[in-house]
């Protein structure tokens, strides 16, 4: 019997983290793999295999992914008998990098979301959400190219981590009887009641990670978008510790919108925007917006937002990083469409392109591109799935299985 009681690992070697964050890839690097739930078993199999091609058609047969399931959601209920084993969250930890498909959150209690609880485990506290826009995908916006942003969601903390309490319940009303007498907050008896908290430390992580991507990717600038305004001892706060953070940290590289005096030069700009303004500024001037760091519940608007603007969630990659161990799940954005389940049918975007990202944090760039470009020429051509097939005139129409083959078929075009 082996370390883990249901996975098995295959031959290959472990990827690790040095003390500067960056991965360190072998040739055979072992990546954990969760297929997912509805639809994600169609989804992982067309990705993989676009995977699996573009590393041999950038490296022949000297590398390649020697790639470990791992158990989440009603697969892993019928498996290990639990929706989110430990033994997942341990191998992930030890192995560095996965790539999941959508999961099915259990009704009932336990569990409130399984995509939560597993980034709060592995302390991923970045959700780096990448938006651009691929010719020909259709678009409700006029001009959806002008989109290039990358979002940077803080993904621990705020009012979205889950520290609820249900209304009428005893302990609720013993808070409720607190907070008045303490603060004279006057709180309804029938209220449910959700904690938002905000740390300097949490936030400076993030906006930290924020402005290390955007320098190495040679990005003009970071907004900080927040409703401090409002909330500001929580959202006023972050924006007040990301202020902190670039005198601290980045004077040399980077400088604040209050400190700029005319135009920033060659160092990166870090500015702010209020939350309801920014929805408003993502729609009429995109390309004043690059790269975004904001907390949980915002980031989570606008990432689906500015999925929307590019061809919506279905082509919407994500990843779930900590920058500090190097420990980093790649997912799917979109749910689990159980009704198109074993169809062959739906587009497998979002997984491919969270893939892309993954072999970018791998330091696979190579492949990450010819992936890219696979997709740019695939859609170029008009091949596509359902979703976008109905949408195009002149498009031909791909199952789910055919499109990663024709994004195969295009590497290197």
């Amino acid at each position: 019997m082996g370390k883990y009681k249901f996975i098995q690992v295959p031959k290959g070697e472990k990827i690790s983290c040095g003390s500067d964050g960056v991965l360190r890839t072998p040739d055979q690097p072992i990546v954990a793999f969760v297929e997912g739930d509805g639809t994600g078993p169609d989804i992982w199999r067309a990705s993989r295999h676009v995977f699996d091609a573009a590393v041999k058609h950038c490296y022949g047969g000297k590398k390649a992914v020697a790639w470990m399931e791992v158990y989440a959601g009603e697969k892993a209920s019928k498996v290990c008998g639990e929706y989110l084993p430990m033994e997942t969250i341990d191998a992930i930890r030890e192995y560095e990098v996965a790539i999941k498909g959508p999961l099915t959150t259990p009704v009932g209690g336990g569990i409130r979301s399984l995509n939560v609880a597993m980034r709060q485990h592995l302390d991923l506290f970045a959700c780096v959400r990448p938006v651009r826009h691929f010719e020909n995908v259709p678009s409700p916006v006029k001009r959806p190219q002008d989109v290039d942003m990358v979002v940077f969601r803080e993904n621990i903390e705020d009012v979205y981590s889950g520290m609820e309490i249900q209304a009428g319940k005893p302990e609720t009303l013993r808070l409720i009887e607190f907070l008045g007498a303490e603060y004279g907050w006057k709180i309804r008896p029938d209220s449910g009641i959700g904690i938002k908290s905000m740390s300097e430390y949490g936030t400076k992580r993030l906006v930290r990670a924020a402005m290390r991507y955007a320098l190495e990717k040679g990005r003009k600038s970071v907004t900080i978008v927040h409703k401090g305004n409002i909330m500001k001892f929580t959202e006023g706060a972050f924006l007040k510790w990301g202020y902190e953070l670039v005198k601290q940290e980045f004077a040399d590289v980077a400088v604040s919108w209050d400190d700029c005096k005319g135009e920033p030069g060659d160092k990166l700009l870090v500015k702010d925007s209020i939350a309801d303004i920014f929805l408003q500024q993502i729609i009429t001037r995109p390309r004043e917006f690059d790269v975004v760091a904001t907390m949980n519940l915002n980031g989570d608007y606008f990432s689906d937002a500015l999925a929307a603007q590019v061809g919506g969630i279905g082509i919407s990659p994500g990843a779930n990083i900590n920058y500090e161990t190097g420990v980093s799940v790649f997912e799917a954005t979109h749910g689990t469409a159980p009704k198109y389940a074993n169809l062959d049918k739906v587009n497998p975007c979002s997984v491919i392109l969270s893939g892309v990202m993954m072999f970018e944090h791998m330091g696979w760039k190579d492949v990450a591109d010819t992936i890219v470009n696979g997709l740019v020429a695939s859609f170029r051509a008009k091949t596509v799935t359902y979703d976008f097939h109905r949408l195009m005139e002149g498009a031909t129409l791909l199952k789910c299985s055919e499109f990663g083959q024709a994004v195969v078929d295009h590497f290197g075009r």
